[in-house]
């Protein structure tokens, strides 16, 4: 537990290592936070919900730290405003740091000794928190250096060009008929992966691979953002009033397409997945090529016998690749982790027979069970062991700054 506490904690701070003060203090919107913010808020998590209660001398490293980093634990207390964390000059991101040496500093004592039954369990809760923060820093920091015209790349060996062309589309069957859904096994899992459940399932098949930028490019140049019919109602709403005409840091430059990257403007690579689609775009998509999206178990019923390889954080290269050509006779789909969070049909509700955990901590996934929509399988911002075939996502419908892109389905 002390490597692992040790190795999560250090990855975080090597996403944001030799980046200039000025790049980890700014918000760039209010759904974004600022990098300084990330560090703190995840180290305030192991403050608040190891040290406090399991460690007698420990001393908080601040008081006022309690409200700053508080992101939206009600039965913590009161929190410090999400829209105005950019307005937080101190603490410098000196201080910051100095806040995180202090709690792995108690960590790593508290870890050498006999701790209480829940100690294991909670840490464990906190690095694969941290590690969904890692993943929130680099989508927040992609965010802000999009909106400057200097268009910085922050890592410059980021983003190459795949190396091979995606391999052409097909569809694979998925299993029909009743099947179990959640989370199986005693590995850990967040709660809203459980309670395993029966589903129905219709005869379907998932397309082999992710929707490619040259397949989107040509939605885009049918006039997609143009077409009421092929939009849900909310989101020709959003088209309309934010003027999207295709996504998410797209542009055009001397008659090609380009795209911010975090290593900065690159020509349009034809054959890596899309990414950076709200829910609306892939669902707009999905109409306009004569399919659908798959619903969350659809989608888990091909990917939880799939190993969990892919593009992931590790590969440095934080954007996503052309799919690999699948195994000689193999009828699987691929690219089913890494690369892009996959948005699917399924609303973001709890599964039949789920509660809460008791306490400030079930706060953590259960009260965002309204307006939000799953995403399954991870990104190229994602580390490896972070993900698995039952892991939920949830964005707004809206969104666009998370690595998101799209995989069809078809009735069969």
């Amino acid at each position: 537990m002390r490597a692992a506490y040790a190795g999560v904690r250090a990855a975080t701070q090597a996403l944001v290592a030799g980046l200039p003060a000025e790049d980890l203090v700014v918000q760039s919107m209010p759904d974004a936070s600022p990098a300084k913010w990330h560090l703190a808020h995840t180290t305030w998590f192991f403050e608040t919900f190891v040290l406090g209660p399991a460690s007698r001398g420990y001393r908080p490293f601040h008081p006022e730290f309690e409200v700053l980093f508080n992101s939206y634990y009600e039965a913590v207390g009161p929190q410090f405003s999400r829209p105005r964390r950019g307005l937080l000059s101190r603490p410098t991101v000196a201080e910051v740091l100095q806040y995180r040496a202090h709690v792995d500093a108690a960590m790593h004592e508290l870890l050498a000794q006999d701790g209480p039954p829940w100690l294991g369990e909670r840490v464990r809760l906190g690095l694969e928190h941290e590690q969904q923060h890692q993943e929130l820093i680099l989508m927040d920091l992609l965010h802000l250096v999009a909106q400057s015209p200097l268009r910085p790349g922050l890592r410059t060996s980021a983003a190459p060009a795949s190396s091979h062309p995606a391999p052409p589309l097909r569809w694979c069957p998925g299993p029909a008929g009743v099947r179990e859904a959640g989370h199986a096994g005693d590995g850990f899992h967040f709660d809203n992966e459980g309670p395993r459940h029966r589903t129905l399932l219709r005869p379907y098949a998932l397309a082999s691979r992710c929707v490619t930028n040259a397949e989107y490019a040509e939605f885009v140049a049918d006039g997609g953002y143009r077409r009421s019919a092929l939009w849900l109602s909310d989101g020709w709403a959003q088209v309309q009033a934010e003027g999207w005409t295709a996504p998410l840091y797209w542009y055009m430059s001397e008659g090609t397409w380009w795209q911010m990257t975090l290593g900065g403007p690159r020509p349009l690579d034809p054959h890596a997945p899309v990414v950076h689609v709200s829910h609306y775009e892939a669902d707009a998509f999905a109409r306009w090529a004569g399919a659908r999206l798959p619903t969350e178990f659809e989608w888990e019923a091909l990917a939880e016998s799939a190993p969990v390889r892919g593009n992931f954080v590790e590969s440095g290269r934080l954007h996503p690749t052309a799919a690999d050509p699948p195994p000689s006779g193999d009828g699987r789909p691929t690219q089913l982790f890494g690369d892009v969070w996959e948005w699917t049909a399924s609303a973001y509700l709890p599964y039949p027979g789920y509660r809460p955990p008791e306490g400030a901590l079930g706060e953590y996934n259960g009260k965002f069970m309204s307006n939000q929509m799953v995403l399954r399988g991870g990104s190229c911002a994602s580390p490896q062991d972070h993900l698995r075939a039952s892991y939920r996502n949830f964005f707004p419908p809206r969104a666009r700054w998370p690595f998101t892109g799209i995989r069809l389905t078809k009735d069969a």
